[in-house]
């Protein structure tokens, strides 16, 4: 592969990591929405949106290993070609280590399920005053 070759397809790894991070947040995004609107409290509901929301993020961090995983093999292939202006370009590559992105992923995954379980919590409280 060409020098440009390499580039081109760091920068579709990037977008399609863009992409599962954009899903994720519409999700989550879509989950608290639903949470909030409903009215009567239903643990049973939850749980099951707490477990599907779970097996998505599972396999939504799943994804996003894995085009990590290919963006740095595309940098490194781009590393090991012969010095030339890309020496500039390449410098300036640097994606976030897994271990970091796995722990953003974690923790704004279980503060998601708080969040459900925090509205349904609340839900329950009203509904046991009316």
């Amino acid at each position: 592969m060409t020098y440009n070759d390499l580039l081109q397809h760091y920068f579709e790894r990037s977008d399609a990591l863009q992409n599962y991070w954009t899903l994720y947040v519409v999700v989550i995004g879509g989950l608290l929405a639903f949470s909030s609107i409903r009215k009567q409290g239903d643990m049973l509901t939850t749980l099951l949106v707490s477990i599907l929301f779970g097996f998505f993020a599972f396999k939504n961090l799943d994804a996003i290993h894995d085009v990590t995983v290919q963006r740095f093999a595309v940098l490194e292939s781009i590393k090991q070609l012969p010095a030339t202006a890309k020496d500039t370009i390449a410098s300036t590559l640097t994606p976030p280590e897994f271990a970091g992105v796995r722990t953003f992923h974690i923790a704004s995954d279980v503060l998601t399920i708080l969040a459900l379980w925090s509205m349904e919590r609340r839900r329950r409280k009203a509904g046991a005053t009316h």
